[in-house]
């Protein structure tokens, strides 16, 4: 290794997406989306016929929030796939990721109708926010706070008011 070597920035999104760890997460990910795809066009229609009109309406909601969970986690790790693979450069991908919201689509597991939906999407749901928190915190590892933090200030105007507000007052503003 030459001295200019040494000198070169680690670039972590190249060598996190060709590490096993990747291929690991990457397929846990993508058979996450395959399971919820089959609960949903098989035992999810079933289940769902015999709920109550409140639990209709609350499992019509969350299997919406799960599959655009899941559909912009997948994004995220065929982005991730591709810089892995030599198809797209960092900054390709970092252009592209602006476009998949990783910090959207919460679900409140509290309430009217809870207590009848299937364990089955329950353990769906969770398992997808669990992904989800994985991702977040692999995505500022990787790209840094600044690109989560841009992501929810665009997505949300309350966001946006408070980094101002975080930015003009004080850097222990911040929870």
């Amino acid at each position: 290794m030459t001295v200019e070597d040494q000198k070169q920035p680690v670039r972590l999104a190249e060598h996190f997406a060709a590490s096993p760890k990747f291929k690991e997460l990457f397929s846990g990910g993508m058979d996450l989306v395959e399971e919820t795809a089959a609960f949903l066009d098989g035992e999810g229609r079933t289940s769902a016929k015999t709920l109550s009109k409140t639990a209709s309406g609350l499992y019509g909601s969350e299997s919406m929030r799960l599959t655009t969970r899941l559909m912009q986690l997948a994004s995220w790790l065929l982005l991730q796939r591709a810089v892995g693979e030599g198809e797209m450069t960092v900054q390709q991908a970092v252009d592209e990721k602006k476009n998949v919201k990783l910090n959207q689509f919460p679900t409140r597991r509290t309430g009217a109708g809870w207590d009848e939906m299937p364990e089955a999407f329950v353990s769906l749901i969770e398992r997808s926010v669990s992904l989800q928190r994985r991702i977040l915190n692999l995505d500022e590892e990787i790209y840094g706070s600044d690109a989560t933090k841009a992501q929810e200030t665009k997505a949300n105007p309350v966001a946006s008011q408070r980094a101002l507000l975080e930015t003009a007052f004080d850097p222990q503003f911040k929870n």
